[in-house]
């Protein structure tokens, strides 16, 4: 559970609920004092800048921010690194990397190339093979009758047909 702070206005440490004194001038502008002592400080117009003990004098002086500085520096760095792919090893991976962008267009061009020749081959033996298998299927479909044609020959079933 987080529970919500305020500040004070003068001393800059946190006020957390229920304590407090919330201070209202007269230009209608809210302040928050943690304590008594601050509200009066504030109210002598003295500088929390000039109070020892206050955020503002310890934030100015760079009092007790060198050890978070120093944790802050040690700030661990991702770095990409590059890894062997399947099919693939790392030496191949980096040498089409260095390759200059026309010779991997090239190498693109040849292989469209190659595989256009093959389609264009299928299709080639595609169609040779079909005159022949039409041929086969005409020659084959002219003498068949089915079996109802065959026995009713003589017969009503047959109309037309003589041999």
């Amino acid at each position: 559970m987080v529970v919500k702070t305020e500040t004070c206005s003068f001393s800059g440490f946190r006020i957390y609920p229920g304590h407090g004194i919330f201070f209202i001038r007269g230009d209608s502008k809210g302040f928050r004092f943690i304590n008594r002592k601050s509200k009066s400080l504030f109210s002598q117009r003295l500088n929390p800048r000039k109070l020892a003990w206050t955020t503002m004098y310890r934030r100015i002086r760079k009092k007790g921010t060198l050890e978070e500085s120093q944790k802050k520096k040690a700030r661990k760095v991702n770095k990409a690194a590059t890894k062997a792919v399947v099919g693939a090893s790392l030496e191949l991976i980096k040498a089409k990397r260095n390759q200059k962008p026309e010779v991997r267009a090239a190498a693109r061009e040849a292989a469209l190339r190659e595989i256009k020749a093959k389609q264009a081959a299928k299709q080639a033996a595609k169609k040779e093979a079909k005159p022949k298998a039409e041929q086969k299927a005409k020659a084959a479909a002219a003498p068949k009758q089915s079996k109802a044609m065959n026995k009713a020959t003589n017969k009503q079933g047959a109309k037309g047909v003589r041999r």
